[in-house]
């Protein structure tokens, strides 16, 4: 019996290619049109598909440092303690966010950081405009006047000294409270999150909390007149082991690329990567194929399907070349994985906001920690082993013969890669 969803495809592909002869606009055309039947088909598949619980594998600490951390996977666990970390606040809240749904829980983070204002403390507020379009302006409206907010918009003022510079959505989530304790990771608010989806965030509480409040006060400071920055602080001392990492395209700054990087091309044993989106540069590619290729265990986990299927489709042209150079791709199915984490050799980790695509490394403002710590290293390989039981591993004989009609769906989206 004929699969409906993979004859869609190849319709499209067989009109994509005629399509494709013509040139440029001919490609354009191609790509739309098997954009157009992938959407079509995930639409199908979303309404057939039962809403299930997502996985927790728990939440899992250490001490690191003077710092103590904490992982979590589960989003009403880290809700529950971003909201008390808020209601206890005693002196400054800074809150940055990508996605702020408009249900239940974006209610509770509204009402929280409003009593907090309007109790004295000093709240600043960042979330990106474009992200939240489909919110009700009412919703945002319902913020004290006592909560300084900024609305992030995609295009800045400026915009003419510099298209990059002055663009870039603010895909960071990250919440500091009183310079003490912070939290950053993959979690967007919204209830949808706290269940359904995989996820994972680190609360740090000690010193280190110092370069979170930074990246968040550095971005609200570039776009706000001196008296109404955030006061700088300083650090407690030279020596940290939990670093920050910001992507601010403001200032051309793009550390979180650097460190993936550099930690790669030191792996010696293995590198374990989660990641929901998978678009990466050559540089980021041909480090992870030479690491497997000298011996490194290098496994790659991302969602058998993602809420983004353009992006699955551009991720699986890759999928070859990794395979023939020994990387295992490992098929989350339980859920959306949405987790951005790392860790190599049992001594390097990160966790963060960041994908590994051009938008998160290049585009993009991002918040990573960067943690060179074996006893965190072994919390979040904790973490990976439990999901990797609820992933498939792509074999390279199966990959072979996937149908041609994907083969080509896969080619005409190709181009599309530097965009995503």
């Amino acid at each position: 019996m004929t699969n409906p969803h993979s004859s869609a495809l190849a319709r499209a592909c067989r009109l994509a290619g005629k399509t494709a002869l013509i040139g440029t606009g001919g490609l354009i055309g191609a790509q739309l049109t098997v954009v157009g039947a992938l959407a079509a088909i995930d639409g199908i598949k979303q309404r057939g598909r039962r809403k299930r619980d997502a996985p927790r594998p728990g939440t899992f600490h250490a001490q690191v440092g003077d710092s103590r951390l904490s992982v979590y996977t589960s989003g009403g666990a880290l809700y529950d303690h971003m909201i008390e970390a808020i209601d206890g606040a005693q002196s400054s809240i800074q809150l940055e966010t990508f996605i702020w749904k408009g249900d239940e829980m974006g209610q509770r983070f509204i009402d929280a950081l409003n009593r907090a204002g309007d109790r004295g403390v000093r709240v600043h507020v960042i979330y990106d405009g474009f992200a939240n379009l489909v919110v009700k302006p009412s919703f945002f409206g319902q913020f004290s006047d006592a909560v300084d907010v900024w609305r992030m918009p995609v295009v800045r003022r400026g915009f003419w000294k510099g298209l990059i510079r002055h663009t870039g959505l603010d895909h960071s989530k990250v919440l500091v409270v009183d310079d003490a304790v912070a939290f950053v990771g993959g979690y967007n608010i919204g209830s949808m999150y706290a269940r359904q989806w995989r996820d994972t965030h680190v609360r740090v509480i000690g010193p280190d909390v110092w370069g979170l409040r930074n990246s968040i006060s550095r971005k609200w400071n570039t776009a706000h007149a001196p008296q109404d920055h955030i006061p700088w602080i300083p650090a407690d001392d030279w020596k940290q082991e939990v670093h920050a990492a910001s992507n601010i395209p403001l200032q051309l700054v793009y550390p979180i690329r650097g460190l993936y990087l550099t930690a790669i091309e030191r792996a010696k044993d293995h590198v374990y990567v989660n990641t929901p989106y998978f678009v990466p540069d050559q540089q980021i590619l041909s480090a992870l194929l030479d690491a497997s290729r000298r011996g490194v265990d290098v496994r790659v986990m991302l969602p058998k399907d993602s809420n983004h299927i353009v992006a699955d489709w551009v991720s699986r042209g890759f999928y070859k070349e990794m395979l023939d150079a020994g990387v295992t791709i490992l098929l989350y199915r339980a859920s959306m994985i949405h987790a951005k984490t790392a860790t190599i050799d049992g001594q390097w980790s990160t966790v963060g906001t960041a994908n590994i695509d051009r938008l998160s490394l290049s585009f993009n403002y991002e918040t990573n920690v960067e943690v060179i710590d074996a006893a965190f290293a072994a919390e979040v390989e904790k973490v990976f082993a439990a999901d990797s039981e609820h992933c498939e591993v792509l074999k390279p004989a199966a990959w072979s013969d996937r149908p041609l009609m994907a083969r080509a769906a896969e080619t005409i989206l190709s181009p599309l890669r530097p965009f995503m």
